[in-house]
């Protein structure tokens, strides 16, 4: 089989890829579901007992980073391996653990910095090497993993945890992935056709060491910026949902439902986005995405029926699932791509850092003013921030254009 960019094979590797990403992500979901019955067993509040997701999302953040810089230099295969063994050891750690804090740690360590963080950036940033013409929408399917994982693992682990217990369900889980993840991974020893040229020769002179007629480092903050600010505003109706249909009296499973009608049109939206960015390029689908989500923030502030709600939370699904696979685009589109894999890294762990930050954020809002409509207006100024960046980009791409040689 040929192992060229957009070929058989490359859709292969795609195939295993969406795997990987979705027995890989299960971590950032179990441990939601577990959240009531570890509460119950270690005897603690409620604050302490979401420690171990804040722990597992730094540690996905920043493992995000350590492996994407493993994956450019010895190929995807080396993290996934880790990752592995992170997962395996997490997992099992987690269900042996005797208190909160090494429950926490364990997913800290293993789950997030050395098990989850390997199937994510890699793994997108490593899909944007093996494809050119349908680069877009491959990417998108890649990042569906992620949420498809969120579709997937709560009812089976909820079903687990209700018939053999939460400690037994997370051996099983260690298990299942230091087993599974090591036999796909050996499929992805090949390196991308893309990443194999960048190390063969260097790259002085070429367009991709001045991307937006910036240096390397300064393009990539105003993207870690971007990314930050989009994902402070996303964070507002994705974290908050439930909690504001509870305020409003429509009770917390009222807004369950539309967290996960949210997130399932979040998977066709990256779909959609991706189809759209192989026409239009990363930096203006970006924008495209940018532009809806603020019109969706916008009609949170007049709208709080019920039917309203829910069809809002749907657009805004739609509106915003593809934002975070375009930054991988980007960064294939106008840096080296040797680099890739770190470079992805940061910008997602960025993200994250933005979901992390504009979570608590609006609750301190609210804390402050008593009411989710400032949260909202936080939120729009912080996608307006996004959009200001975006905009920056494109116009130095233009006038970089117009320059003459």
């Amino acid at each position: 089989m040929t192992r060229s960019a957009d070929s058989r094979y490359a859709w292969t590797r795609l195939m295993l890829t969406l795997a990987l990403m979705t027995i890989g992500s299960s971590g950032m979901y179990v441990v939601s579901v577990v959240l009531p019955a570890v509460q119950a067993e270690f005897g603690v509040a409620r604050a302490d007992a979401s420690l171990p997701y804040t722990l597992l999302m730094v540690g996905f953040g920043l493992g995000g980073i350590l492996m994407g810089k493993l994956a450019d230099r010895h190929g995807v295969m080396v993290p996934l391996l880790i990752g592995a063994a992170g997962l395996g050891l997490g997992f099992v750690g987690a269900g042996l653990s005797g208190n909160v804090w090494l429950f926490a740690i364990a997913h800290g360590i293993g789950i997030g910095l050395l098990g989850s963080s390997a199937t994510f950036a890699p793994l997108v940033a490593d899909t944007s090497l093996w494809f050119v013409r349908r680069r877009g929408i491959a990417v998108a399917i890649c990042a569906s993993g992620n949420y498809l994982a969120g579709a997937i693992w709560p009812p089976i682990v909820q079903h687990f945890v209700e018939t053999i217990g939460w400690r037994q369900t997370y051996i099983g889980l260690g298990i299942f992935c230091a087993i599974t993840l090591p036999v796909l991974a050996m499929w992805m020893r090949p390196r991308p056709p893309a990443a194999v040229a960048a190390t063969s020769k260097p790259h002085t002179g070429t367009p991709s060491e001045r991307p937006f007629g910036l240096s390397l480092n300064g393009a990539q903050g105003l993207l870690c910026v971007a990314g930050v600010a989009c994902c402070v505003a996303m964070s507002m109706p994705q974290v908050h949902i439930v909690a504001y249909c509870g305020d409003l009296g429509y009770g917390a499973a009222r807004g369950a439902e539309m967290l996960s009608l949210m997130l399932a049109c979040g998977i066709v939206s990256r779909l959609i986005s991706g189809a759209i960015c192989d026409r239009i390029g990363g930096l203006r689908t970006l924008l495209l995405g940018s532009v809806l989500q603020g019109v969706a923030l916008l009609l949170f502030l007049p709208f709080d029926g019920l039917v309203s709600l829910y069809v809002i939370s749907a657009l805004f699904g739609l509106f915003q699932g593809g934002i975070v696979p375009s930054y991988a685009i980007i960064v294939r589109e106008y840096f080296p791509p040797a680099e890739a894999g770190a470079r992805v890294g940061t910008v997602l762990m960025c993200t994250l850092l933005g979901m992390a930050l504009g979570g608590w954020m609006s609750g301190k809002v609210f804390d402050l003013t008593g009411s989710y409509q400032a949260a909202f207006v936080n939120g729009i100024g912080w996608n307006l921030l996004n959009l200001a960046v975006v905009l920056l980009l494109l116009w130095r791409v233009r006038a970089a254009r117009l320059q003459p040689a």
